[in-house]
């Protein structure tokens, strides 16, 4: 089946990975090991949960500010946009997160999810969202990402979940992976085998 379009995580898959989660779960007084921050944060008193987004808020500004892009994704981007492959971004950050990423290293999306728009990863929302959007069925998007969470909404919207092996742990997360990488441009190898 024909790949028509990309679905990518944004932080560590097109930006090079920037957050310290257990930084940030230390800060606002959580054990690293509580679990995902958003799930956590839900479970907050309006006033943690203030004080939570506040700490949070200061390091996605940073993580923007100091973004830099993982090797070969400006050149893959371009070159799916040249094969008019549509691309999308499903992110736990914010969207105007994305944008501003977007607009600073001169990166062009079709479509961006940020965590407003509905559930998170690893819910199937997202994929769904974008593919709906694009006119396409789940099982013609590729779902790119460095995280578990990423392949596993990838499965839920049956999607094909790849995964961009750039850190210590994504040996843990392959099994979900329909095709795992290690540098962005070998996406289009898989569109061209497909």
């Amino acid at each position: 089946m024909k790949i028509k379009a990309v679905i990518f995580d944004l932080d560590g898959t097109i930006t090079e990975p920037f957050f310290d989660f257990d930084a940030i779960r230390t800060e606002m007084g959580l054990p690293v090991d509580a679990g995902p921050i958003l799930e956590v944060m839900e479970k907050m008193t309006p006033q943690q949960r203030k004080k939570a987004e506040k700490i949070l808020h200061t390091h996605e500004e940073k993580a923007v500010a100091a973004s830099t892009l993982n090797p070969g994704a400006k050149e893959t981007l371009e070159e799916l946009r040249r094969r008019k492959i549509l691309i999308g971004i499903l992110t736990r950050n914010k969207k105007e997160n994305a944008i501003a990423v977007a607009k600073k290293h001169g990166l062009k999306f079709d479509a961006v999810v940020g965590r407003e728009e509905g559930p998170v990863k690893p819910d199937a929302f997202g994929v769904l969202y974008l593919c709906d959007k694009f006119g396409i069925r789940p099982q013609e998007s590729l779902v790119v990402g460095d995280f578990l969470f990423d392949l596993l909404c990838a499965r839920a919207a049956k999607a094909i979940p790849v995964l961009l092996k750039n850190h210590h742990k994504a040996d843990e997360f392959a099994k979900h992976a329909d095709f795992v990488i290690e540098n962005i441009a070998d996406l289009l190898t898989i569109i061209d085998g497909r």
